[in-house]
């Protein structure tokens, strides 16, 4: 570890080599004359505020030789002519260099031990506004953004509790990542804890390009081949708040306006925050309506494909599903082509611009429907099944979850086409077994409250509870 040398000269020659004063056009250098001494300051452009810098920096110019005399170390300039709330004095060229990266300007003074680290920054980001996923009708339309510090802020100002701990750390030996870990440091689980933050200090990556997706592949089990979602993201601080005084711990990653929320099991995906927005009784309803839809979802094209794959396997009532339109294709390539299709269409929704999104969802309409029935290529009945899968989709707040769905219930299907009844049978079986061994990020089990049984918690999940002193 290089230490900051007492050669005023050497010290500007090396951290002007380090930050690339020179070499990179957004590193900005100023020289001063404080009190007669030689000082520099370094800050990243668009990082430092401009008004704040100018202010201090003609405050240092005022100050004469006779206020400085005697002054060998930087803490007493510190404690006496500079103003920031947050600023601190290091030794460590390193820590110095990383931290003029994260934002913060950097002043040396000539006879000074030490340099000074000011917290002067104003990262550029987007206001806050309601994010596009889980919207609700009432209550709050804030959500994070892409600075962890305004993020912190908004959880601050629901919780005003001086046991809500924010807990920051540096991750990737490249980039210096900030990751936060937010909790009640009086109702967390410390075990939990204990582990998320070994994870945390354990990581040997050199950056976090993707922000928390990165970070939660870099910790999660190695399990590539189940595609159930380990943790659970949200965009509102209202969420987030409210597991917090659950017991349960938020990670922020700084660049990006998610976060997760630990510990995750599969029964946390039942809830969304419309639930609390309604009473009780219309939140058990939406609850108990989200769930039933979404496991149709999962089980519903295969079933209908296993009843209509051979005849009079159904009863007389049922015989309407029984009767699919002959057309050019099979009755398994025309639900996996429409699989396929919807996802091209997501796809492309996603980079079509938006004055021609409208047009755009009409066409696919159009020529993937209609055309497509009128073509012979597709049967009506194959559309209407897979329109229901497609909106069903929608019905819970996460698209991890719901590609998981997808991606099993294709597979129910191909086995279901492979080997009748026996397959159906086979492939819910192995979803269920692919559930059972889910291994979480961290906490009691995937399946918790279910296995292990905590019945009153399982309630909780599935039972929108009316709001008491214990239930957030």
């Amino acid at each position: 570890m290089e230490k900051i040398s007492n050669d005023y000269r050497e010290n500007v020659r090396v951290l002007d080599g380090l930050l690339g004063v020179g070499r990179s056009c957004d590193m900005v250098s100023r020289d001063y004359l404080i009190g007669g001494r030689r000082a520099r300051l370094w800050v990243v452009d668009g990082f430092g505020s401009d008004s704040i810098l100018e202010r201090m920096g003609a405050f240092w110019l005022t100050l004469k030789p006779e206020n400085v005399v005697g002054l060998t170390e930087m803490q007493d300039f510190l404690d006496r002519y500079i103003t920031f709330s947050e600023s601190n004095v290091t030794f460590d060229i390193s820590d110095a260099v990383t931290s003029v990266f994260l934002g913060k300007s950097l002043l040396a003074v000539e006879g000074l031990a030490g340099v000074a680290l000011m917290d002067a920054k104003g990262y550029p980001s987007r206001n806050v506004h309601e994010p596009p996923d889980g919207k609700v009708l009432r209550g709050s339309h804030d959500g994070f953004v892409e600075a962890v510090v305004p993020n912190m802020a908004l959880l601050r100002r629901r919780i005003r509790d001086p046991h809500l701990t924010m807990e920051g750390h540096k991750v990737g030996s490249r980039t210096h990542n900030d990751a936060v870990l937010c909790y009640l440091d009086d109702k967390v689980d410390q075990d939990l804890l204990r582990k998320l933050r070994g994870k945390l200090l354990g990581l040997d990556v050199r950056s976090l390009s993707m922000a928390q997706e990165s970070l939660a592949e870099a910790i999660r089990p190695k399990q590539w081949y189940n595609p159930f979602p380990k943790v659970r993201y949200t965009e509102r601080p209202d969420a987030a708040a409210a597991s917090i005084m659950e017991g349960s711990i938020v990670l922020m990653v700084d660049n990006s306006p998610s976060v997760m929320i630990l510990p995750t099991g599969f029964f946390d995906f039942t809830q969304e925050s419309n639930d609390y927005y309604f009473p009780p009784l219309v939140g058990t309803y939406l609850r108990v309506l989200r769930v039933t839809v979404f496991l149709l979802s999962l089980f519903i094209t295969p079933a209908w494909y296993l009843m209509v794959s051979e005849p009079n396997r159904l009863p007389g009532w049922l015989n309407f599903l029984s009767s699919p339109e002959p057309v050019s294709l099979s009755l398994l390539s025309q639900l996996l082509v429409v699989e396929f299709l919807i996802d091209v269409l997501k796809l492309a929704s996603l980079n079509t611009p938006d004055s021609l999104s409208n047009s755009f969802s009409m066409l696919g309409a159009l020529v993937l429907g209609d055309f497509a029935v009128q073509a012979g290529w597709l049967g009506p009945e194959v559309l209407v099944y897979m329109a229901f899968v497609s909106v069903a989709g929608f019905a819970q707040p996460s698209y991890e979850l719901g590609y998981a769905f997808k991606l099993l219930r294709v597979a129910l299907l191909l086995v279901t086409a492979a080997f009748d009844v026996w397959g159906f049978c086979l492939g819910v079986v192995g979803i269920f077994i692919l559930l059972c061994t889910t291994k979480p990020l961290v906490g009691k089990g995937y399946l918790y409250p279910l296995v292990p049984f905590n019945g009153k918690a399982l309630l909780r999940l599935l039972v929108r509870e009316p709001i008491s002193r214990d239930n957030t």
